[in-house]
């Protein structure tokens, strides 16, 4: 279990990061460029721990997967993006498939 936790971890650090990125201007501002940095580190740390218990392709599908339905929400939320029926459909797909892989992979965690 411990590594769900991790993985979330991983997550909501690239989720920051990548928020954050935006904010940088190019990594024209200090803090906004900091936090990048610091996000992105830590989320590639516990993204290693990981993959010591659960196979790359499995890992990189939920991260990435999660990453990007969150960072829809960020930027709706946030940044004003719109977010029109289908794309609200494709967000859900992504979801679905998240859970799939948690639920019924036998290819998961030992």
């Amino acid at each position: 279990m411990q590594h769900y936790i991790y993985l979330s971890i991983a997550i909501v650090s690239e989720v920051i990061a990548t928020s954050a990125l935006k904010e940088s201007e190019g990594f024209t501002r200090l803090w906004p460029s900091i936090v990048v940095m610091v996000g992105y580190a830590i989320a590639f740390y516990f993204l290693s721990l990981v993959l010591k218990t659960i196979p790359v392709g499995v890992v990189y599908a939920i991260w990435s997967g999660a990453g990007i339905a969150l960072i829809a929400l960020v930027a709706w939320a946030f940044f004003g993006q719109s977010l029109d029926v289908p794309s609200i459909i494709g967000l859900l797909l992504i979801i679905a498939g998240v859970v799939v892989l948690n639920l019924f992979s036998k290819t998961g965690s030992h």
